[in-house]
């Protein structure tokens, strides 16, 4: 076999193998790249008879955690979309180049076959002319002289082949170092994206339970706004029912002694009566009587267009009931200087 075809050879079978080893390298990426997606893909609960099958059949069904909600999902897919496009645009792109530097060393070694290969042609031209004039032993001199070149020739040239089988071998390893690279590289983004994404869920988690211990308090606070706000209006009423019922109280002990006085003023044989003043409203008559009262007099009021007559009485004679004036006109704790005795009759009996 000639030099020529031997380089041609060569280089068809490291076209060959570059060939096969980009395929592979595609196939692989594509094949982690369907993992990828169907590991991110959320799993669709199956119905009864599908998990019959599957738990028959030995296969373990393991179901991916939901996202929070259809948005964030939507979202982390998408960034793992255009993650693993990037992914494969960079190992086609890598691939891509060294399909380039591969094409560019056959070339190389292509061109450099071809100068040797015309190289050996000319020298061996040469030989053949010079030869035609040479001296038989100067023949055979120089026959042995171009077997020594062709013999180192041969040397050099094994020489060549190992170190391109050495190179092709160090270029084999570089391309499966740099798929492995490659293939971390991916396991290392899956990796973060898959911590994203759970560092997502439990922020997102977090707020939530956050959210929902705010609503407790607000609640709590609400309640116990309520309840304060229940039980003053409960002490209100019951204010508001005490006050009504004292008053109801005053109302009717103030109405027994007005019947009372009454009675006596129309039943008794007499009705005279010291009046000691004429108050203004009800609040000054009853500071009045409540005075009298405490001095241990009996005191009747009267209401006319004026104001409010306070009566003491009744006495059985005028003279009683002037001599009670005399009384009250001299008590200076009363101060009552404008005292006088009046026959009194109620109003329906005028």
């Amino acid at each position: 076999m000639s030099m020529n075809n031997k380089q041609r050879w060569m280089g068809g079978v490291v076209l060959l193998g570059g060939g096969v080893l980009l395929a592979a390298l595609l196939l692989k990426g594509k094949e982690e790249i369907h993992q990828t997606q169907v590991q991110t893909q959320p799993k669709v609960e199956q119905p009864a008879k599908d998990n019959n099958r599957s738990n028959q059949a030995g296969e373990m069904v393991q179901l991916q955690p939901l996202a929070v909600d259809v948005e964030t999902e939507k979202r982390l897919l998408e960034e793992q979309r255009r993650a693993r496009e990037k992914a494969v645009a960079e190992q086609e792109a890598r691939a891509a180049d060294f399909l380039a530097q591969q094409q560019q060393a056959e070339a190389a070694a292509a061109r450099k076959a071809a100068e040797e290969y015309a190289a050996i042609n000319a020298r061996r031209n040469a030989a053949q002319e010079s030869s035609d004039n040479i001296p038989p032993e100067i023949t055979d001199q120089t026959k042995n002289t171009a077997q020594k070149a062709n013999d180192q020739k041969k040397s050099e040239q094994q020489k060549l082949d190992a170190e391109k089988r050495l190179a092709e071998q160090k270029k084999q390893a570089d391309a499966q170092k740099l798929a492995e690279q490659q293939k971390a590289e991916q396991l290392k983004k899956q990796k973060e994206a898959e911590a994203k994404r759970k560092a997502e869920q439990e922020r997102v988690a977090a707020e939530k339970k956050a959210t929902e211990e705010k609503q407790r308090q607000l609640d709590a606070e609400k309640a116990a706004k309520k309840a304060a706000e229940d039980k003053r209006k409960a002490e209100a009423e019951k204010k508001a029912a005490d006050e009504k019922k004292h008053k109801a109280e005053e109302d009717a002990k103030k109405k027994a002694e007005a019947d009372k006085a009454r009675d006596l003023l129309e039943n008794g044989d007499k009705n005279w009566m010291v009046q000691v003043a004429l108050a203004a409203n009800q609040a000054n008559a009853d500071a009045v009587v409540s005075k009298l009262r405490a001095k241990g007099y009996k005191v009747t009021t009267s209401p006319t267009s004026k104001g409010i007559r306070i009566m003491v009485g009744p006495s059985k004679s005028r003279e009683t009931a002037d001599a009670a004036r005399k009384k009250i006109v001299s008590d200076s704790s009363l101060n009552m200087k404008s005292a006088w005795v009046i026959d009194w009759v109620p109003l329906d009996q005028r």
